[in-house]
């Protein structure tokens, strides 16, 4: 794996962009063209890239499959407290209109909190996906 020292290289200066992409596609996503899933799915491939280049081990040195089940976790209970909170609020489950004064502001923060949840269930849940297969082949 030494032997790959301009991959490391370029590597390492891409997935910091990678991973900006997917924060931008996560919060334009009500803007534009993407959302939580697509979002998540370009943020965990920049943990793809970073395992491919550096193994298994290094990747987990960063972030430990435990952090990723709790922020998988996290993202179904905010997606779901969303729901909640708007049945609470007298509306039915994810009727967003209830969530502020203005049902489109309402609108608005529903979605947005909606799709962060579910970016961080994709992106950590595809990260978790790759620890596991590489476990069994990928050198570490």
């Amino acid at each position: 794996m030494n032997d790959h020292l301009i991959l490391r290289v370029v590597g390492k200066f891409l997935i910091p962009y990678v991973m900006l992409f997917g924060l931008y596609v996560q919060f334009h996503g009500d803007f534009g063209p993407g959302g939580g899933f697509q979002a998540g799915v370009i943020f965990a491939s920049g943990f793809v890239i970073y395992t491919l280049l550096f193994g298994l081990r290094s990747t987990q040195q960063i972030v430990s499959e435990g952090f990723l089940r709790v922020i998988s976790a996290s993202g179904v209970l905010i997606y779901a407290g969303v729901g909640v909170a708007s049945m609470l609020m007298g509306g039915e489950f994810l009727n967003y209109n209830v969530l502020a004064a203005n049902p489109i502001a309402g609108q608005h923060i529903g979605i947005m909190v909606i799709e962060f949840g579910v970016g961080l269930t994709v992106a950590s849940t595809m990260t978790l996906l790759l620890m596991m297969f590489a476990e069994r082949g990928l050198p570490s």
